[in-house]
């Protein structure tokens, strides 16, 4: 007993000596042409009582305006340089030299993620160089005597095959030998953790029907979910979600790995068809999220009871140049001039709020066609790739496309695209598919159809 007593006490310790807390933090994104400056934003994540903070990059402003804080600090290493430091020891040792050096250790970095929900692209070069990626790094690190940074890399939800219920998680078949054997192996061996992006919010608005609103905004007491195989019983969407990947990292053999939620939250606006997304339930759901993750001493989920689970909320701000659906652009705890959006305390030691939240609005989806098509403002270098996945999924989904069809029209790639999207969409949403293709895609209810041209469409 006294020995499992060490090792329990052992995952609440971290590197630097200190009681590993589950307290969150926050994902510091920088996509908005009118947010505050790094130092004034440092301020204001002191302001919500985050001893944590992920950034996006290794912006140096904002790792400048982090040195002498007691704030912990996550840095990514940017998609488009995955591949090429897979292949050279030389261009990872630079890349630290460069971007973590300069501020190591005055600033507190503690964490390197090696891309962002790299598996979700379609990209098989991109996904094959992660993890050797993520070696390369952490070789570097250790030759350049960096010794209390920890690699990692994020993950979204779809690296899933099977969720549901939470005992069935398997990682998809593409990935799960191939990248996620060798990635778990790695983040085992190094004491690092699996970081998950965490969305309850887009599993319940894919399917409002089967999943209570109270269920996934941690406001239900009398609706409860018991896995049949373990029977384990879930009173939150949150929960459910996280334990399907204990289950999946156990079926490849790593039942132990720790979890980190790299990212989870909810939208506090958005487009006329974003079901949910307003700053009653935003609220709701964060405080409650909050109030979980900072508990002491900590709750864990039912597949590990009692265990610490560090996350970061999404998103500092809400930020008005990210692309796709109007959610994208409100998850902020913060409007751009820095008052809050609704009251919020990351150290949970807040739990009654004196404000009065509007009332919850938008609950119900529109009911009628849909469409999905390219996002305004979308990468249109990336929209290739999307089109070309989203073509060979399924059958003849993108037939009326090719020469001699009815929407054939060679010099319009975005039309082509959004044809493509709506045609995947169509085929694919009661499968999991999503309208989302990284960010490249958004719904509508106008119909993009012309001429002889008519797109598939979800009927809701």
């Amino acid at each position: 007993m006294r020995l499992l007593h060490l090792l329990a006490l052992s995952l609440l310790i971290s590197v630097s000596g200190a009681k590993f807390s589950g307290r969150p933090g926050v994902n510091y994104g920088q996509l908005g042409n009118n947010l505050p400056s790094p130092a004034d934003s440092v301020n204001l994540i002191k302001s919500l009582n985050a001893k944590r903070v992920k950034l996006y990059d290794a912006n140096p402003k904002i790792l400048t305006a982090l040195n002498g804080t007691d704030i912990t600090v996550s840095v990514m290493v940017p998609n488009e340089l995955i591949v090429n430091i897979s292949k050279s020891e030389s261009l990872s040792d630079d890349w630290i030299r460069s971007n973590i050096l300069p501020f190591y250790p005055t600033t507190k970095i503690r964490y390197l993620l090696v891309g962002n929900e790299i598996l979700s692209f379609p990209d098989s070069e991109l996904k094959s160089s992660l993890v050797p990626a993520m070696r390369k790094i952490q070789r570097s690190l250790k030759s350049l005597g960096v010794k209390k940074v920890k690699v990692g890399t994020t993950l979204a939800v779809d690296v899933l095959q099977s969720s549901f219920p939470p005992s069935s998680g398997e990682f998809r078949s593409d990935i799960s030998g191939l990248v996620m054997k060798p990635m778990l192996q790695f983040l085992n061996r190094t004491k690092s953790f699996l970081f998950v992006d965490v969305y309850p919010y887009f599993a319940w608005a894919q399917d409002p029907t089967h999943v209570d609103l109270d269920y996934a905004i941690f406001e239900s007491s009398n609706v409860t979910v018991t896995d049949p195989v373990t029977n384990l019983t879930y009173h939150n969407l949150f929960d459910q979600m996280i334990d399907a990947f204990v289950f999946a990292m156990k079926r490849l053999g790593y039942p132990d790995l720790r979890i980190w939620v790299a990212e989870t939250g909810w939208p506090n606006n958005g487009d006329y068809d974003q079901i949910g997304a307003n700053i009653y339930n935003a609220a709701t759901y964060n405080r409650n999220v909050v109030k979980k993750l900072a508990a002491d001493p900590p709750v864990g989920t039912p597949a590990r009871p009692g265990k610490v689970l560090p996350a970061f909320v999404f998103a500092l701000y809400n930020e008005n140049q990210k692309t796709g659906p109007g959610t994208e652009r409100h998850f902020g705890l913060l409007h751009p001039n820095g008052t809050q959006v609704y009251g919020i305390d990351l150290s949970g030691k807040t739990t009654e709020y004196k404000e009065s939240l509007p009332a919850p609005e938008n609950n119900e989806f529109y009911k009628g066609k849909i469409w999905c098509v390219v996002a305004k403002g979308a990468n249109w270098t990336q929209l290739g790739d999307a089109l070309s996945y989203a073509c060979s999924q399924g059958n003849n989904t993108c037939d009326p496309i090719q020469r001699g069809g009815p929407c054939h029209k060679p010099d319009l790639t975005v039309l082509h695209a959004s044809y493509a999207f709506s045609s995947y969409w169509a085929q694919f949403r009661k499968t999991g598919g999503t309208c989302s293709f990284n960010g490249l895609a958004t719904q509508t209810i106008k119909d993009p159809s012309y001429g002889r041209c008519e797109f598939p469409s979800v009927t809701l």
